[in-house]
This record gives C-alpha cells, sequence and structure tokens, in this order.
C-alpha cells in the first residue's frame, strides 16, 4: 500500500484506521496522521494517544512471539536460528544485566527494534518491567514523529526516505559495534 493510499485512508475513517496502521508501521504512519491533525483533519492529542497505544501493542505481539511463540518451534529449527540452550542462557543474563538500556537503544534505533523486542521475549524480562521501559522509549520517539509530521508532514515522502536511510546507518553502526565487541572480546581470550 502506497504512502498516498495510506494518507488517503487515515484521512476518510480518522482513528479507526490510524491504529491498526500504526501498529504494522508506526513511524511514517505517526507522520502523516500528525500533518493531516495540522490540517484540522484530526485531533493531534488524540493522534498521539493512539499512535503511542498502537505501537505499545505491536511491541507487546514482538515480546510474546519472543517469550511464547519461538518456544514452540522444534528443537532443531531453533537450533539453525540460533537459539542454542546456551545462547538462550546468554540472552536472559544480558536483559537481566543491561535489558532496560537494550530496549531503549533498540526502540530508539528502530532497525534493531524487532529483533531486541523479541530478544526480550526469549529472554523473559519481566512483562512489568518491558512495558514500563518500552512505555518511556515509546512516548518520546512517537511524540518526535508528531512534532515532526506537525510541522513538516507535506513531505511525508521524502521523510520516509529519511527514516529508511538513519535506520539503515544505525543498523550500520550497531553492526560495526558489535563486529568490534566480538574482536575485542575474543582478542581478550
Amino acid at each position: 500500500m502506497g504512502l498516498e493510499t495510506v494518507a488517503a485512508l487515515i484521512a476518510k475513517n480518522g482513528l479507526a484506521i490510524l491504529a491498526p496502521i500504526a501498529v504494522l508501521e508506526g513511524p511514517i504512519v505517526t507522520v502523516i496522521a500528525a500533518w493531516l491533525a495540522s490540517r484540522g483533519l484530526l485531533d493531534v492529542w488524540s493522534v498521539s494517544i493512539v499512535v503511542i497505544l498502537a505501537d505499545m501493542v505491536g511491541d507487546m505481539g514482538f515480546y510474546a512471539l519472543g517469550r511464547w511463540g519461538l518456544h514452540r518451534l522444534p528443537l532443531r529449527w531453533r537450533y539453525r536460528m540460533g537459539l542454542s540452550r546456551a545462547r538462550l542462557a546468554q540472552v536472559a543474563g544480558h536483559f537481566q544485566k543491561n535489558g532496560s538500556r537494550t530496549l531503549v537503544i533498540g526502540k530508539l534505533t528502530h532497525s534493531a527494534g524487532a529483533a531486541v523486542l523479541v530478544a526480550a521475549g526469549l529472554a523473559k524480562m519481566p512483562m512489568f518491567r518491558f512495558f514500563w521501559v518500552n512505555l518511556l522509549a515509546t512516548i518520546p520517539k512517537s511524540l518526535f514523529f508528531v512534532a515532526l509530521g506537525y510541522a513538516f508532514g507535506a513531505a511525508y515522502s521524502k521523510i520516509d526516505d529519511w527514516i529508511a536511510r538513519i535506520s539503515l546507518l544505525l543498523l550500520g553502526v550497531l553492526v560495526m559495534a558489535g563486529i568490534v565487541w566480538l574482536l575485542k572480546r575474543t582478542t581478550r581470550k
């Protein structure tokens, strides 16, 4: 579905269609909805609340997939995905020590978000802690995209391109940091 179609659907159906679309694709949909609010077609505060709630629903879905879904896969599939018992124990230990920080970084980089959310579920991060840390990271991120859309939403196609480019750049930075970390870790041994 193209961005023009999304904008037309939200303009026609309002918050009722915004919520499910925002669960699937948050940032650019938030920008478009906020732009429509700047044109008087939606209420900006309602848009803000709906996109925050939609983002949380989507994130809880990824968490649930990690916590309850991936364990249902056959053992050999899990091993092929790199989810050995030792790896899962490692992830659980990481989330016990650094789960909040990892969750915030995953949310803010956007490109690593889904993997981090699933990993939090796999690590069995306490749901209450996951919810509150995730909410505290979601609110400023969502409000940033609301403000961006309200001010510059008419350029939503260009904004979508920039979101994709910045997400790829941040993913590259994370991958490079991971490689450096692994190299340092293996040279210490």
